[in-house]
């Protein structure tokens, strides 16, 4: 069989073996990081998703952005809505309906705001027109919402009174406001006016097939090479080369029987 091995049409297989068992390898590799990150991102929402309010300076400031650990923290936080500068956020899915987030700024007393989605809405009957959407209380009003950071700008021309992402950046372009470096996903509002926009859904805490990808990938590591080895024995054998002198190919206490004759394949013809 070594002697198969070495010629280059052989070489050649073993490369080609080589190169499907990196690459699988590699596949396995990146499906157990979207698995590790599926894992991390579950336990910051069950750590932080249920816990009791903190204070939003703690968590969502002007300048420092919510770290990684504190997304889905719980705050509470007493302003006003400025309903003058709401925004609707395009091409938002709900249940398999595509509509919009409304998001809202609330003024703070010490003169920031803070982005507030206050859920979802339907897009209207048609594209010309935009949703009703339930106006937001007035007065003063204590929100208790959920922190996220902000979302990329994806770089698309402005549309009055619209959003592309929740992008902070984009936002306060719009609105000259001086706004907290996030945004809340509402949970409550204190008082609580009769309608809302629909709220958001719970985040979903699912590690979906990752792991069981990955183990597939790294099973299918060695099959390139094991298919190569084994061809390459069924050569040998075809050709007598399988045994040597030292290693008869009978049966202990049987003389070796006649050796087959050698089978002539078209590619030994090119090769001679």
């Amino acid at each position: 069989m070594w002697q198969v091995l070495r010629r280059p049409r052989w070489l050649g297989y073993l490369a080609l073996a080589v190169v499907f068992a990196v690459t699988t390898a590699g596949l396995g590799l990146w499906q157990w990081n979207r698995h590790e990150d599926r894992v991390e991102r579950r336990a910051v929402v069950e750590a932080n998703y249920g816990g009791a309010p903190v204070p939003i300076d703690g968590v969502l400031g002007t300048d420092t952005p919510p770290q990684e650990g504190e997304r889905w923290s719980r705050v509470e936080v007493t302003g006003r809505y400025l309903p003058e500068e709401q925004h609707l956020v395009r091409n938002r899915p709900y249940a398999g309906v595509y509509g919009y987030e409304v998001v809202v700024p609330l003024e703070l007393a010490d003169g920031t705001a803070v982005a507030v989605d206050r859920g979802w809405v339907r897009n209207a009957p048609t594209a010309e027109q935009l949703p009703e959407v339930p106006d937001a209380p007035t007065g003063e009003v204590t929100v208790t919402g959920w922190v996220q950071p902000s979302e990329p700008s994806l770089g698309r021309e402005p549309v009055e009174g619209q959003l592309a992402s929740i992008s902070i950046e984009d936002l306060t372009r719009a609105t000259s406001l001086d706004l907290r470096a996030g945004y809340l996903v509402l949970q409550s509002e204190a008082p609580a006016p009769p309608t809302r926009p629909t709220p958001l859904a719970a985040p979903d805490t699912g590690l979906g097939s990752h792991l069981a990808y990955a183990l597939q990938w790294w099973l299918t590591v060695p099959v390139g090479l094991v298919l190569v080895l084994v061809m390459a024995r069924r050569e040998a054998q075809d050709e007598g080369l399988a045994s040597t002198p030292d290693a008869p190919t009978g049966r202990p206490g049987r003389p070796p029987g006649p050796r087959k004759p050698r089978k002539v394949r078209i590619w030994d013809e090119e090769d001679g």
